[in-house]
């Protein structure tokens, strides 16, 4: 297709829409609608009887009735990883607890040495199935973070190899540095000095490369305090990179509050995260990520606080957490019916948590998440008679077609 032809108008008509505008209540459903594509942004989104006359010519695609979403956003994943750790799911079905998996190699350290081990190469191949099955159910936008590096090198290797996913499959990918995530053997648990290397080292690299749009950690007593994601915050402000944060997944180390202090875009998991955490993310406008499949497959039994959350109007996106230790999860659809059935989420907060929302826990919202006029033309044709069924279904993928910027 040439590039005059990419540009051209099209109209998709015949369709029920779910804008997620806020401007509407609810799932701001519009009956018989249609959606005006142009350069590939959307330029209406509304009732089809009040298509603008300029469309008229346009190339039309019937929808046959079908149901339309933004496109899926999935907003917090570890993707770019290699092999797996399939073994010590057995041996934890066996009755071996962390600290003996972790004895034996295994745990994080053991996806430190598969990375490394890895080239560059070899890592897009082995990500891009992951990245398929989400592509498979509707995702056009996915977070990745690296963080199984631990080292400059490698580091900036997985940050490279996520960027790549982009030149191979039609996604959006924003990429996250994650060097804060763990401590690697070599350092002999010296946290102190680790953390020096990221903020002295690891991130500038990072930064000079331009491989970052955001930076996260783990602010967790088996990974690292408030007082060291603080040097990291300072340390990614100076070089004009957002944050966001792991905070309170398995205590309250008031990671909430640490992460609203410096206007993270979101922080994530919050299983632990009490009323003070809360207030703070809303005053600050940082967003709730909640990760139901690292609960699900930990056996987690602390749910995130999701009643305090609407208490002070937090905004709360879903992800998968897909990664090979706690969540090896790649189906995003999958993700929306464990956050309504453990958690008590609704329909409407779950598709709003992994379209809208999503999209600003990514800094994304003015350009995805919606379909409104001036942003990209992200969206999803669904086979369903209603949108609850993108939630109540588990193993089913309704997606008819997948549309991103137009095409």
């Amino acid at each position: 297709m040439t590039t005059s032809e990419k540009d051209k108008p099209r109209v998709w008509r015949h369709a029920h829409l779910a804008t997620l505008d806020e401007r509407f209540p609810g799932l701001g459903i519009i009956e018989n609608g249609a959606i005006a594509v142009e350069d590939g942004r959307i330029a209406f989104a509304g009732p089809e009887s009040a298509l603008p006359a300029a469309f008229a010519g346009a190339e039309t695609v019937d929808c046959e009735g079908r149901w339309i979403t933004p496109g899926l956003i999935d907003c917090h994943t570890h993707l770019v990883h290699a092999g797996d750790r399939a073994q010590e799911f057995e041996l934890r079905l066996a009755g071996a607890s962390y600290e003996e998996i972790s004895r034996a190699g295994g745990g994080i350290v053991s996806s430190v040495k598969a990375l490394r081990a890895a080239s560059e190469d070899e890592l897009v191949r082995q990500t891009l199935p992951r990245l398929d099955a989400l592509i498979a159910e509707g995702v056009t936008t996915v977070e990745i973070k690296s963080g199984y590096g631990l080292d400059t090198e490698n580091e900036l290797k997985s940050l490279r190899a996520a960027r790549r996913i982009a030149d191979e499959r039609d996604v959006t990918v924003r990429t996250t540095f994650l060097g804060a995530h763990a401590l690697p053997t070599e350092m002999n648990g010296d946290r102190t000095a680790y953390i020096d290397k990221v903020v002295g080292e690891m991130l500038p690299a990072v930064a000079a490369e331009g491989l970052a749009d955001a930076v996260d950690g783990f602010c967790e007593g088996i990974a690292f305090s408030p007082e060291d994601m603080a040097r990291v915050f300072d340390t990614a402000t100076a070089h004009g990179l957002p944050v966001k944060l792991h905070a309170d997944q398995l205590s309250n180390l008031h990671g909430a509050e640490l992460a609203a202090r410096y206007g993270a875009l979101s922080a994530d998991h919050l299983e632990y995260t009490d009323d003070a955490g809360a207030a703070a993310m809303a005053k600050a406008g940082t967003v709730a990520v909640i990760l139901p499949g690292a609960f699900y497959f930990i056996r987690e039994t602390k749910k995130p606080p999701v009643e305090l959350f609407r208490k002070h109007g937090v905004k709360m996106a879903v992800a998968t957490d897909s990664n090979p230790g706690t969540s090896p999860l790649t189906s995003l659809l999958l993700t929306m019916n464990m956050a309504a059935t453990l958690f008590g989420m609704t329909v409407e907060e779950c598709l709003a948590g992994t379209t809208r929302e999503a999209a600003r826990a990514l800094g994304l919202v003015d350009e995805v998440g919606t379909l409104e006029t001036g942003k990209w033309a992200d969206f999803v044709l669904w086979d369903i008679s209603r949108p609850a069924e993108l939630v109540y279904r588990m193993g089913f993928n309704p997606m008819h077609a997948r549309v991103r910027s137009g095409q």
